[in-house]
Parts: C-alpha cells; sequence; structure tokens
C-alpha cells in the first residue's frame, strides 16, 4: 500500500453528536498519517466539512422511538441497501460506523456479507449493559472492535461475549468549548434570589423530543415566573429542528433566545445557572461544564411498552459514569412542570442539591478524561484494526 495514496474511509453517522464524533475521528486520521482522507457514506454538516459527499441527508436515519422506526421501516430499509451497496463499492480501507444502531450495524452486516475483507469499527458501543444483552455476541461477526465513550463499557463487552472494545472518552472533555464555560462556572458569580437568572432549555435534537418536551418546559418556566423569578432563556438547538423549536415557542410569552451557533451555545452554558433537557448526550456536556441539570424524557407508546426489558438502574449519562445518582430524571407522566419548577428553584440557590451535583460532575469529569483526545485514540485503533500505517 502506497502511503502516497488518500485513505479511504466508509463512514455512516445519523445523528449531530455521531456526526461531530465522525469528523473528529477524521481529522484525527489525517494527523496521524499525514495523508488525505476520501470519504464514502452518510453524515451531515460537520463531516461534509472534512469532505463527504453524503450519499442522503443524515436526518433520513436520525429517528428516535419504536413508532418513528416502524412507520419509516421501508424507507429504512431501502436506505440501509444503498448505504451498504456504495460502501462495498468503494471498497473502503475502513468502515466506520457511529452509534444508531439499529441502522448503521445493519449497514455493517450487509458490507460483511458484500465485502468480507473491509474492516468494520463501530464508534459508541450499544447499550447492551442496559437492555438485550444478546447484542454484543451478536455483534461479533460483523464488527472487528468498538470504540467504547464510557469507561465501563469495555468490560461489559468481554463479558458479555461480544467483539473487543476501547475506552477512547469522549470528544467533549478535549473540547475548547466546554472547557471555557467550566471555566465560566468555576468563577464566582452573583447567588442573590432577587437576581435574574439564566436558564438553558434543551429538549432534544430530534422532532418527537422537541414536540413532546417543549410544552411541560413552558409551564414549568411559567409557573417559575409567578413563583417571582427573573429568567433569562437560553434555547441551544440544531439546524434541522430549529424551525420546529420556534414555532412551539412562538406563543409564549416572553420566549427564548433560540441559539444554533456553537459559540453562543458555550457562552450559554457558561452563563447559565441550570438547564432543563431531554435525557441525551448533552446531559454529558453539560456535567463537563459543570452546568447543574433536571434530565426529562417522555416515551412514545412503543417504547413505554419496551421498559419492562430495561435492566439498568439510570437512563443518564452523569449518573451512570459516576454511579450513582448526581442528576435528577423524569420520565412519563412524572415530567410535571409544578416538580420541575420546584427543582430548578434549589438548583438556583445555593443549596446541598447544587453542591451535590457540582461534586458529582467534577467525578464524572475524573472518570472521563484519557490521556490523549479521544479523536486521536479512535484513529489509532482504526488504523490497527485496518492494519495501515501511521
Amino acid at each position: 500500500m502506497s502511503d502516497a495514496r488518500p485513505l479511504r474511509i466508509g463512514i455512516i453517522a445519523g445523528e449531530e453528536s455521531g456526526d461531530l464524533i465522525g469528523a473528529d475521528t477524521v481529522a484525527a486520521l489525517k494527523a496521524a498519517t499525514g495523508r488525505d482522507v476520501e470519504l464514502v457514506g452518510v453524515g451531515g454538516r460537520h463531516l461534509e466539512a472534512q469532505g463527504l459527499r453524503s450519499l442522503f441527508p443524515a436526518g433520513d436515519i436520525a429517528l428516535m422511538g419504536f413508532s418513528a422506526v416502524l412507520r419509516d421501516a421501508p424507507r429504512l430499509m431501502r436506505r440501509i441497501g444503498e448505504a451498504a451497496r456504495a460502501i462495498a463499492a468503494a471498497k473502503p480501507d475502513c468502515l466506520l460506523t457511529i452509534d444508531n444502531p439499529d441502522f448503521t450495524l445493519r449497514v455493517g452486516r450487509k458490507v460483511r456479507a458484500a465485502a468480507p475483507g473491509i474492516p468494520i469499527v463501530h464508534y459508541v458501543c450499544p447499550s447492551v449493559w442496559a437492555w438485550r444483552p444478546g447484542r454484543a455476541a451478536a455483534m461479533k461477526p460483523h464488527v472487528d472492535h468498538i470504540l467504547c465513550i464510557l469507561p465501563f463499557e469495555p468490560a461489559e463487552l468481554e463479558r458479555l461475549g461480544g467483539p473487543p472494545g476501547t475506552f477512547v472518552g469522549h470528544r467533549l472533555t478535549s473540547d475548547a468549548g466546554v472547557r471555557a464555560a467550566a471555566a465560566a462556572q468555576a468563577a464566582p458569580r452573583d447567588r442573590s434570589d432577587d437576581r435574574t437568572k439564566t436558564l438553558l432549555l434543551l429538549p432534544g435534537s430530534r422532532r418527537g423530543e422537541v414536540s413532546r418536551l417543549l410544552g411541560p418546559f413552558g409551564e414549568t418556566v411559567s409557573i417559575l415566573r409567578e413563583r417571582g423569578h427573573r429568567l433569562k432563556l437560553v434555547l441551544p438547538t440544531v439546524p434541522h429542528v430549529a424551525d420546529l423549536v420556534a414555532s412551539s415557542v412562538a406563543g409564549w410569552s416572553d420566549g427564548p433566545e433560540i441559539v444554533t451557533d456553537a459559540h453562543a451555545k458555550w457562552r450559554a452554558f457558561g452563563e447559565a445557572d441550570a438547564a432543563l433537557i431531554a435525557s441525551g448526550t448533552v446531559s454529558l456536556e453539560l456535567a463537563l461544564a459543570g452546568v447543574p441539570l433536571i434530565s426529562c424524557y417522555k416515551l412514545d407508546v412503543f417504547a413505554r411498552m419496551a421498559q419492562q426489558f430495561i435492566t439498568v438502574w439510570s437512563a443518564l449519562l452523569p449518573n451512570l459514569i459516576a454511579d450513582k445518582p448526581v442528576a435528577p430524571e423524569y420520565y412519563n407522566y412524572m415530567v410535571r412542570p409544578g416538580t420541575l419548577a420546584r427543582t430548578l428553584e434549589q438548583l438556583f440557590a445555593d443549596t446541598e442539591m447544587r453542591a451535590w451535583q457540582k461534586a458529582g460532575f467534577a467525578e464524572v469529569s475524573r472518570r472521563m478524561t484519557t490521556a490523549q483526545p479521544s479523536g486521536e485514540i479512535a484513529a489509532g485503533v482504526i488504523l490497527k484494526t485496518a492494519g495501515m500505517r501511521r
């Protein structure tokens, strides 16, 4: 293999978080090898900035909930076949599938069947430790290595008979925006009760999440104002749901500032007194930045039926990483605006609850820290798995 030719990497990333992870990894591959990287597959704006021409819009596979998957099953199956055929035909040095296992691992399985010689690495371990543990062993025939973002996952994969895994940490631990927000959070500030409090509202990056949560979030804000709080509301979101967010808050009496720019988002994280969020990756962003939070989720009907199969004790990443209940979680009928408002009041002030979260988030940061940035570790594993020289 000539080192002069570009590396060719197949890549599948459907969601914003996966797109960011992929872009970081591609940048690290370029830096580690000094070679150009040709990309073929599916991704969003961050991977497109690294040179990807996505086979179809990444939003087509960013679905959440059993009902969404069932409704769009025929189209998803077509997209799976389309992506697999294109990647197998391109004969990449390696296929990197990222998160979203219901779609990406199906692509990987078809690629393995069509072109067995293509190494396959999956980034973000499916939550086999939480439910459906049999998925670990089922991945082994068509996944050569798993890049894990949680420190306990490699041992869980080994225990369950899955592919080998490497803890790479998370790109957020070395993100400049996170670090700037954490420094701002650590600085002394006014905590008097009559001050204007900055409240972050983060209703998720999927349309279903936004639709189910922005109503209760708006009611929570109204209750806080009725109880005498002056609020500055900031709602960071992503472009593909910005229109839905804007229409959903249009009727609020004093609506939030909606931001899609990364710099504005991290500035808001640094200024925030607390955050009201949809459960997801954003909880880790906030924990690493040191922003106290409340996590919420309203599951669709099919996901509620599947709850009986979930064995993990918490769905919130900071809680799982710290191995203790650091931040509160409210689900389904427990997403009650009166409860959310009163809990947020405890996070606005210098209370034991706020101090407990801050200390817990410091432990999360310690456990997530790696010797190298996650993208560099991931790039090294990909090169080794694919038998390529640095």
